[in-house]
């Protein structure tokens, strides 16, 4: 009987070590080529580094979504939201320089501090994209391996003044006291922002040159917010009431933010309307140009943006020319500029196209 025990201990303790074995041999096996499948599809990927100002910003969450998409499969894309907060941004960068990044796409918070972050890019000898917040051309200037994504900031202002002078001319009736001016208010973005005082500027410079007169009834900043929109607009209709007659605003958020404190205000309602304009045709403000809310808005072509800006920053980081394989043509201040379009409801769908 206790031979027989002696045996089984034997075979038990036998058929344990050669299970543990087997055991041993099939993870030795598996774990080196998960490994490699891994280095095979991910590790050969340039690292880009990419910072967005604020991720909550209407318009650049459809840029981030084209970098993100057109990066997919080409480039590892470490990307960081800097929640309005230059110093935030600094130190993503260089977060991004120590994690061996081969290049950087920059979406400014300030663009006056372009040439604190060129410093950081350059020591590192890291090639940079701007893009979205166009730098000072004397900081482009002042590092070889800069480049900028973007637009002509003149143009948005110049289509959106052409805008409203068309719906103005198509629409007598909109002129509520007779008196042949337009009498507007105006929600500019973020002061000294290029975008918002080239907007401010030529919006209305083209309205005056298209020989309509204007009277100017309220310029506030509403820093791109649409809350900020709704919360100036009450006030203007509470002050101004209906001698209003044009709202126009730097972009979409802050016009859709207008639009909310006008319906609360009973406008939109059978004859009681306020014409509005933006900058940006965001899908928000599309559906409300279909509806006949929005008078129109200039389309910022966000997929362009984004495809531009990862196209940029990969030949840099495989170390290409700039352009090479794109489409895209540098001007003098080395900057890529992606057209604006007028959207009504005539040509709405080529703005819905840019989101498909």
């Amino acid at each position: 009987m206790k031979k027989f025990l002696v045996l089984l201990l034997v075979f038990a303790l036998l058929f344990t070590l050669v299970a543990c074995s087997g055991g041993g041999e099939e993870t030795g096996t598996e774990e080196p080529e998960e490994g490699a499948e891994e280095t095979e599809e991910t590790g050969d990927l340039p690292a880009i580094g990419v910072t967005i100002y604020k991720f909550d910003d209407n318009f650049m969450s459809f840029v981030r979504r084209a970098i993100e998409s057109n990066a997919d499969g080409l480039a590892e894309i470490d990307i960081q939201d800097s929640q309005n907060d230059q110093g935030k941004q600094n130190e993503h960068v260089d977060m991004m320089i120590s994690r061996g990044v081969k290049s950087l796409a920059i979406n400014l918070v300030d663009p006056q501090a372009a040439a604190t972050i060129i410093e950081k890019a350059e020591a590192a000898d890291l090639p940079v994209i701007f893009f979205n917040k166009e730098p000072d051309p004397a900081d482009m200037a002042s590092y070889d391996k800069a480049w900028y994504v973007g637009t002509n900031s003149a143009e948005s202002g110049i289509m959106q003044g052409q805008l409203i002078v068309d719906a103005w001319k198509a629409n007598p009736d909109w002129d509520t006291n007779g008196d042949g001016k337009i009498q507007y208010v105006l929600l500019k973005g973020e002061p000294g922002h290029p975008d918002a005082e080239a907007r401010t500027k030529y919006a209305v410079d083209t309205i005056v040159e298209a020989g309509i007169e204007v009277e100017e009834l309220e310029l506030q900043t509403g820093m791109w917010d649409s809350a900020k929109g709704t919360e100036l607009m009450d006030a203007w209709l509470s002050k101004h009431g209906d001698n209003i007659e044009f709202v126009i605003a730097n972009n979409d958020a802050m016009a859709l933010g207008a639009i909310n404190s006008l319906r609360a205000n009973d406008y939109f309602v059978g004859d009681k309307f306020m014409p509005v304009v933006g900058v940006d045709a965001i899908p928000d403000a599309l559906t409300q140009i279909e509806e006949g809310i929005m008078v129109g808005s200039v389309l910022n072509d966000a997929a362009n943006q984004g495809k531009a800006t990862v196209e940029l920053a990969l030949n840099v980081a495989n170390g290409k020319d700039v352009l090479d394989g794109t489409s895209w043509e540098l001007d003098e201040n080395k900057a890529v500029r992606v057209p604006y379009l007028i959207i009504t409801l005539d040509n709405i769908a080529e703005a819905q196209a840019a989101y498909e």
